[in-house]
């Protein structure tokens, strides 16, 4: 459906085709990651794309990731919510690990993703998701286990939209408590 194609555009938590698309190699990898490390509560601080369509600030539909968990086998399991045009929701997006360390792959209904987690000091974070369906598209993530923005963090995220000619998207978190509907 639209909302759970709308959910893992969020995961992309991937954004017109500006520049020339970086391949996936391109992206780094943290050197050690340790995926328990990063289990729990995230807020997102910033996130652009690939593609400018897809971050259009007239875009009533509301997206954030609240959590990261891990499961059996190494696999990893973003929880999002979105809000948006009367509907509330939430989403469990599961990827598994690949024979590389800190990379993870998953699958939707038309598509694929790979997510890498690029950089963590496992209070902050920088995820790397790419979604490819009839096109590829990229989006990166800084997240924070707080609201403060770490300015060596904010340097190094905006250091990525710069090289890779990202478009910024607004950013909104949602508690994952959904209204009744009125």
């Amino acid at each position: 459906t639209a909302m759970d194609r709308a959910a893992l555009l969020l995961l992309v938590l991937g954004l017109g085709r500006a520049g020339a698309q970086k391949t996936l190699e391109e992206v780094p990898v943290q050197p050690g990651f340790e995926a328990q490390k990063v289990e729990g509560r995230w807020l997102t601080l910033r996130l652009a794309a690939s593609r400018g369509d897809l971050v259009s600030p007239a875009d009533p539909l509301r997206l954030s990731l609240h959590s990261i968990r891990t499961g059996a086998g190494g696999d990893v399991e973003f929880l999002l919510f979105w809000r948006g045009a009367g509907v509330c929701g939430g989403e469990n997006v599961t990827v598994h690990p690949t024979k590389l360390q800190g990379q993870y792959r998953g699958s939707f209904e038309g598509g694929s993703m790979h997510v890498r987690f690029v950089s963590t000091d496992y209070s902050n974070l920088i995820l790397h998701v790419r979604f490819e369906d009839e096109g590829a598209t990229s989006l990166w993530v800084l997240l924070a286990r707080s609201e403060l923005e770490d300015p060596q963090w904010l340097g190094q995220y905006l250091g990525y939209v710069e090289k890779f000619h990202l478009q910024e998207a607004p950013v909104f978190n949602v508690d994952g408590q959904c209204p009744s509907p009125q």
